[in-house]
C-alpha cells in the first residue's frame, strides 16, 4: 500500500529530515545564500528532539548547524506568522550569537550567525513587496547601504509560497522550494533533477513509511492546530472585550448627559459590566427618572 508522504514544512519532519543530514543541510544553506561562498556544515548542534518540545505551544523546532570556518546557522521553518515576529527574530538570532562566548573570554571569539528562516507564508505583503521572495537583513548604514557595521548577524528569509509562485532562478533552490511546496505531486518531484533534493525526497519517504515518526508528526501537527485555536480564541475575547468596552463607554456617556456626574460605583459597575447588562441598562435610560432605576437588576 502506497505511503502518504508527510509534509516537509511540519517542523518536526523538517527537523528529522536534516539533523542528522549535514550535506543536505548545507546543500539548502548555500541554495538560500548562493551569492555567498559555498559552506560545509560539519556539525548540527541540537539534533535531539525532546518529547516536550513536539507537544509544546509557540515553540519551533530549530536546527543549529556549525561549519567549517565556526560559524553558526539557525534554520527554522515556520508555518505561521508570530505576534512581535521580528522581535523574536531578531531575540533568538543575538541569543544565537551571545551564547558563544564565556566569561572572561575575548570578542574576537565570537563567530558570525547566520539566520535561515524558510516561511510556509508570506511575511512581506504590502504592493511594492510582492515581487521579492528572498531577502537578506545585516546591520548596515541607512545613508550609506554599501557600509557593513559587520558580518556577525545576518538573517536570511525565504517566503516559500512566494517563491513558488514567483519563480525560482537558481536552480538547486527552485528544487528546494518545488519540494517544500509540491511534496505531494508525483509528476513535479519526478522533474526534480537536482540529486541532493532527490536524496532529501527519499530521506522523506523513508520517515513517512516509519509508523513512530507518522505518530509524532500528527502530535506534532496537532499541538500547531491547537497554538492557532488559542489565538483565534484569544483574538475573538479581545475583540469582545473591545466591543464591551466601546458600549461601556458610549452608556456612560449617555447617562452623564442625563443625570450629571456619576458617583464612583456607578463607574465601577460600568467598566465590570456583561454585555447583557450593558444593553438592559441601555433600554431603562430614556424612561427612568434616576440612576437607581438604571441599574436596578431586580
Amino acid at each position: 500500500m502506497k505511503t502518504d508522504l508527510l509534509n516537509p514544512c511540519n517542523d518536526y519532519v523538517f527537523k528529522r529530515l536534516f539533523a542528522t543530514s549535514p550535506t543536505l543541510l548545507a546543500d539548502l544553506i548555500n541554495a538560500v545564500r548562493s551569492d555567498e561562498p559555498a559552506i560545509e556544515v560539519v556539525e548540527v548542534l541540537n539534533p535531539r528532539i525532546d518529547p516536550e518540545e513536539l507537544a509544546g505551544k509557540f515553540i519551533v523546532l530549530d536546527l543549529l548547524a556549525q561549519d567549517a570556518d565556526g560559524r553558526r546557522y539557525n534554520i527554522e521553518m515556520q508555518v505561521r506568522r508570530h505576534n512581535a515576529w521580528s522581535a523574536r527574530s531578531a531575540y533568538y538570532l543575538a541569543r544565537t550569537l551571545t551564547a558563544q562566548l564565556n566569561s572572561g573570554e575575548d570578542y574576537q571569539s565570537i563567530k558570525p550567525v547566520i539566520g535561515i528562516h524558510l516561511l510556509d507564508f508570506e511575511l512581506f505583503d504590502a504592493p511594492d513587496q510582492k515581487l521579492q521572495a528572498l531577502w537578506c537583513f545585516e546591520m548596515r548604514d541607512r545613508k550609506r547601504s554599501d557600509i557593513l557595521l559587520g558580518n556577525e548577524l545576518q538573517l536570511n528569509i525565504i517566503e516559500l509560497p512566494k517563491a513558488d509562485r514567483l519563480g525560482v532562478t537558481q536552480a538547486s533552490l527552485a528544487a528546494w522550494v518545488t519540494l517544500f511546496e509540491h511534496w505531494q505531486e508525483e509528476n513535479k518531484m519526478a522533474a526534480i533533477a537536482h540529486p541532493p533534493v532527490k536524496l532529501a525526497l527519499d530521506h522523506l519517504k523513508d520517515l513517512s513509511a516509519d509508523a513512530n515518526t507518522r505518530r509524532l508528526a500528527f502530535v506534532r501537527e496537532r499541538a500547531l492546530h491547537d497554538e492557532v485555536s488559542e489565538l483565534r480564541a484569544e483574538r475573538e475575547k479581545g475583540e469582545i472585550e473591545g466591543m464591551i468596552k466601546g458600549e461601556s463607554m458610549l452608556l456612560e456617556r449617555l447617562i452623564v448627559k442625563r443625570f450629571g456626574s456619576l458617583p464612583d460605583d456607578v463607574r465601577t459597575r460600568l467598566r465590570t459590566a456583561t454585555a447583557d447588562q450593558l444593553e438592559a441598562w441601555a433600554e431603562r435610560i430614556f424612561d427612568s427618572c434616576t440612576l437607581a432605576e438604571i441599574f436596578n437588576d431586580h
